[in-house]
């Protein structure tokens, strides 16, 4: 996320996305704002994928997600299905869908909105031993968990996981 973002601290207006956009380096993708506000409903975020890049096949299993193409062009796969993204596409991806985004030649940016989730919350289960390091499935971006332990890329942002070390 971008720290030098003008942002409100009030309810209203957030952010404008050109602003961020404008202040964030064309070639850096991921998340470049989010929803922070203490006590909100909602999680938020502006994404930006560079051009020809790509957010990995994920499953969100807990929310429902609309995704709002702000700029740029790529394509989504849901559910095995292919669909062209464009600027003013809106999208929804329901709880439980496999999805996966490409962006095209001019890259493509995105607001995604959705129910706050629940706190991140660890299982594992050990015979013995260690418990398994899971660092590896927490995005250094958002800090939000991977879905599947052999995800590459966050679901919600876009940026590339950790390897597993």
């Amino acid at each position: 996320m971008h720290d030098d973002a003008p942002r409100s601290t009030a309810p209203g207006v957030q952010v404008r996305s050109t602003d961020v956009l404008r202040a964030v380096p064309d070639h850096r993708g991921g998340a470049v704002w989010r929803l922070d506000r203490p006590g909100r409903q909602l999680d938020a975020n502006l994404v930006r994928l560079p051009p020809g890049s790509r957010v990995g096949a994920s499953v969100e299993p807990e929310v429902d997600v609309i995704l709002y193409v702000t700029g740029g062009s790529g394509r989504l796969e849901l559910d095995g299905v292919s669909q062209e993204l464009r600027a003013g596409s809106v999208v929804w991806l329901p709880r439980g869908a496999r999805r996966a985004l490409a962006a095209d030649e001019d890259g493509l940016t995105y607001l995604t909105t959705h129910r706050r989730r629940s706190g991140l919350t660890v299982r594992t289960r050990s015979e013995g031993g260690e418990p398994p390091c899971l660092q590896h499935l927490l995005c250094d971006a958002c800090g939000r968990p991977a879905a599947e332990t052999d995800a590459r890329f966050c679901a919600r942002c876009g940026t590339a996981l950790p390897e597993a070390g």
